[in-house]
């Protein structure tokens, strides 16, 4: 598959790439033809994490600490686990100005009942990075992907939509065109930033569907 014009060229960067969910789309990114950088706190571990990726997929993959990486890209994706969202993204406010910055962070806390959506100030993830990033253009999208499938090279596709959300249509353009580069994944216009907090908390509801399924749930939008 060939990519999009819109992404012909450009470097994406995946902040939190050794985790679970930034591994698993540095993978599909790097798998579809996208020039890739991990970041990660060690830098070290992202050198290492690009090293594997690259081997699987045949892709360009490199690593670098967070900083770094944010440096090097032009969309920039934020995979990072919550408690370290606002403290990452102020301190890479200046590097990441006039970027596309894709949060895909999903504020969620876990108990004896199971997952539950956390109360944020500004509304959402997505919205306290674009209060943080003032200079960026954030866009909200691949927060109801599953890790384990996009990081199982025995998955062909994947098998679900992605939300996509922002106020500017150029940007959730180019970033419904990158959710396309995964096989069997349809980027969805999901309104504007402001409506990312329920996108977010419908991950809670999807881990409730896997424990008692043993499945791995996405979202499919019908009629479109």
């Amino acid at each position: 598959m060939s990519l999009p014009e819109s992404l012909v060229g450009k470097t994406v960067v995946v902040l939190g790439g050794t985790g679970p969910q930034g591994r698993g789309l540095a993978r599909r990114f790097a798998a579809s033809g996208l020039s890739v950088v991990i970041g990660s706190r060690s830098a070290q571990r992202a050198r290492d994490t690009a090293v594997e990726l690259a081997t699987a997929t045949g892709g360009a993959v490199s690593g670098d600490d967070n900083a770094g990486a944010a440096a090097a890209g032009d969309v920039v994706v934020v995979a990072v686990p919550w408690e370290g969202h606002a403290e990452l993204l102020t301190s890479l406010a200046t590097v990441l100005a006039g970027k596309v910055v894709v949060d895909c962070v999903n504020p969620l806390g876990f108990d004896k009942q199971g997952a539950y959506a956390l109360p944020v100030e500004e509304g959402s993830a997505s919205q306290q990075a674009a209060a943080l990033l003032p200079d960026s253009t954030v866009v909200g999208a691949f927060h109801n992907v599953s890790a384990v499938l996009l990081d199982d090279p025995a998955m062909e596709k994947v098998d679900t939509d992605v939300l996509v959300l922002g106020d500017v249509r150029e940007a959730t353009d180019l970033v419904q065109a990158l959710a396309d580069t995964i096989p069997g994944v349809r980027g969805v216009f999901g309104g504007r930033l402001r409506n990312a907090h329920q996108v977010e908390a419908l991950t809670a509801n999807l881990i409730s569907v896997n424990r008692r399924y043993k499945a791995h749930s996405g979202l499919r939008v019908t009629d479109v």
